[in-house]
């Protein structure tokens, strides 16, 4: 059965009593024990199970594939321990490095997903709805999600043209548009949303 999340809810405790094994494999990490899987699954909704674009519970019987920023989520909580295919286990920096090698602006990036979650929000890869996250209250299969999130830096230039188009996009899927700009120096993130009406 899997656990309803709350905003605020630590989705990196509770039985997860020791870290599970996945293993890396090109730019996704599989976790092939199908136990483990549910669990991971189960208690927070990160990955999705091997050919299962909509998993409805953890009664699934494939190997959960996990992106690699929710990986190096899980491992710098201690919840996941990442090896290579020869069994070599990668430390935290080890999969810092394979994720800045991966993604474009992957500590901006980092940052703003490390805060959703740990905020108790689920946060999945927003590739196909074109943005950096398609973000969750209580998670896939309990609800759509009502936010897509598009990452900035600091002093970025956006043109009004993208964000009508941003909008556009996400009222045409019944979705929230937010920009999330990190500040780092000030230990905090931005979120600046955008409502569309019709006239």
């Amino acid at each position: 059965m899997l656990r309803r999340l709350k905003r605020g809810d630590d989705v990196t405790s509770g039985p997860l009593a020791e870290p599970i094994e996945g293993v890396l494999v090109g730019n996704r990490i599989i976790v092939w024990d199908i136990d483990s899987s549910r669990l991971l699954f189960g208690n927070g909704y990160f990955g999705k199970p091997l050919g299962i674009a909509k998993p409805k519970g953890t009664q699934f019987s494939h190997p959960l594939v996990l992106d690699l920023i929710e990986g190096y989520y899980l491992t710098s909580k201690s919840r996941l321990i990442i090896r290579t295919k020869d069994s070599k286990p990668l430390s935290v920096l080890d999969m810092k490095a394979v994720c800045r090698s991966q993604y474009d602006g992957f500590d901006t990036k980092y940052l703003v997903f490390q805060d959703l979650r740990d905020r108790g929000y689920i946060v999945s890869p927003g590739i196909k709805f074109g943005c950096d996250f398609a973000v969750y209250e209580q998670g896939p299969g309990i609800d759509h999600a009502p936010y897509l999130v598009q990452v900035y830096k600091p002093g970025f230039d956006i043109t009004a043209t993208a964000i009508v188009l941003a909008g556009r996009l996400a009222t045409t899927v019944k979705k929230q548009f937010i920009i999330a700009i990190p500040k780092p120096n000030e230990k905090r993130i931005e979120f600046v949303g955008f409502d569309w009406w019709r006239a």
